[in-house]
């Protein structure tokens, strides 16, 4: 089998044929996730950008552009392979430098914070699309459904002693994993990706819930013991939670459209 034939199997079929995840692209895509992560940080740390609230609240309204872009092919309103998974996430991980880029130069020339260079630019360009997402929504006990499952983890979340973010964090993954739960137990839908597809069809998608709820807890938990950096603590927690904010709008909102 040749480089190309390699390449279209396991890169390009799964897109081209939304065959959904699998071993090869999943650990190419984890590992690009990985030198992102790191260089991004290093890119801000010579921006001299703290990785505090207001960062991240520019941040998650990029992830927020995205995400809706993203929607756009899967209600047919713009079918593109240049808005499916991985490409819009690449193109918006450049969008994102750049628009940092600038709104440092707004900042030093007019004096106006970075970050509201950044919210204000992707309110403005998400407006549109949100109201068309929206307008396409016809369906709503899945979003019932996947609300009351999230609501004792949220009860839980608001009641225990732990710090905020990593409360946060636990909400965008189980609002990921309750939807998930919803839409393959009580919708016939099927699961793209490579582990939680392999829970789901050799346990029950109710174990998807539980394993993702204790890796992600054990994992904010490891970082908050091991890491002293606390901005890089904070980008870190910031990566996992916008992995679990992506597919968790997606899935929720098809729950509407379905």
């Amino acid at each position: 089998m040749s480089l190309l034939d390699l390449v279209k199997k396991y890169y390009l079929d799964p897109i081209l044929l939304n065959e959904g995840y699998n071993f090869v692209n999943t650990l190419t895509y984890a590992i690009v996730v990985v030198v992102a992560t790191w260089l991004a940080f290093k890119f801000l740390e010579k921006m001299k950008i703290k990785i505090d609230r207001n960062f991240i609240f520019a941040i998650l309204s990029l992830v927020f552009l995205g995400t809706l872009i993203r929607l756009f092919e899967e209600a047919g309103i713009f079918v593109s392979y240049l808005i499916v998974t991985p490409f819009i996430w690449i193109e918006m991980f450049a969008f994102a430098l750049i628009i940092i880029l600038i709104s440092k130069f707004v900042e030093k020339k007019f004096r106006i914070q970075y970050y509201k260079t950044i919210l204000s630019v992707c309110i403005a360009l998400s407006t549109i699309p949100l109201l068309l997402l929206l307008a396409k929504i016809t369906q709503f006990s899945g979003m019932a459904i996947t609300l009351a499952i999230l609501s004792p983890i949220l009860l839980t979340l608001y009641l225990v002693k732990w710090k905020v973010e990593n409360k946060l964090v636990t909400l965008a993954h189980s609002f990921d994993a309750s939807a998930t739960f919803t839409a393959v137990q009580f919708f016939g839908f099927s699961e793209l990706h490579v582990v939680p597809r392999l829970l789901i069809s050799n346990l029950s998608p109710l174990s998807f819930v539980i394993v993702k709820l204790v890796v992600v807890v054990g994992v904010l938990m490891l970082i908050d013991r091991y890491s002293d950096d606390k901005d890089f603590n904070n980008f870190l927690k910031l990566i996992i939670a916008i992995l679990g904010i992506g597919p968790a709008v997606r899935d929720f909102y098809l729950l509407g459209i379905s």
